[in-house]
């Protein structure tokens, strides 16, 4: 999975004393908190999600107001793009150019109220709620930047439902009309399955393929947290 993602943090972005500079920031993930519904499925970071990045330097990571290219606040190869992950979440602050005034007088003005970060999924597991609702758990991926936006866009969730569909070895069609009709648990719940050990006849093999039962099991195991 290597296509880009974008998820929105409902919270506070804050103008931050740094001096003479410009700087704003706030949470532009949270870890441990569950996502609202994505469209039959909710959503939770793993601490973990962003270490890849963080080990290698966050490189190339930026920070764009409303993920636009040409409003660039701040990256973090110069410097002027801060990143830091604890126990909340992924906490960014970034020092917005002069000709970005307008941005930084939204913020301070509580104009422009949330975040926004893009990433590519490394990694990322299926499991229930315990209400018994579709969870899809972030655990690897690849920040690409965070963002200071005014407007959340609508959420493309086509990556995750292709990740639950390979998951289910279903196909990808089969799985969004699940996730519009509300039933993607379908693919999670096991269901009980009958094997004739004993085919009538006498004709074909007494039993499936040993792998093709262990993959069965692995398809219909359920996890919960």
């Amino acid at each position: 999975m290597n296509e880009q993602e974008r998820r929105f943090t409902r919270g506070l972005v804050e103008v931050r004393a740094a001096g003479d500079s410009r700087t704003i920031g706030g949470y532009a993930a949270k870890f441990n908190t569950l996502s609202r519904n994505l469209g039959g499925f909710v959503e939770r970071i793993d601490p973990g999600f962003f270490a890849k990045s963080e080990g290698d330097g966050w490189p190339r990571v930026m920070a764009r107001y409303n993920h636009d290219n040409n409003m660039l606040l701040g990256t973090s190869r110069s410097g002027t793009l801060r990143l830091v992950t604890d126990g909340t979440g992924l906490d960014y602050a970034v020092d917005c150019p002069a000709a970005r005034a307008d941005v930084y007088e939204l913020v301070q003005r509580g104009d422009v109220a949330e975040s926004s970060f893009a990433f590519r999924t490394l990694a990322d597991d299926w499991s229930m709620t315990e209400d018994g609702f579709p969870v899809r758990t972030l655990l690897a991926g690849q920040l690409v930047d965070v963002a200071p936006v005014n407007d959340p866009a609508y959420l493309d969730t086509s990556t995750g439902l292709r990740s639950l569909a390979e998951r289910a070895g279903a196909e990808l069609d089969e799985v969004r009309a699940a996730a519009e009709a509300g039933d993607l648990k379908t693919f999670l719940v096991p269901q009980r399955t009958h094997i004739d050990l004993a085919p009538e006849g006498g004709q074909g093999d007494t039993h499936p393929p040993l792998a093709l039962r262990q993959r069965r099991a692995e398809l219909l195991q359920r996890r919960t947290f």
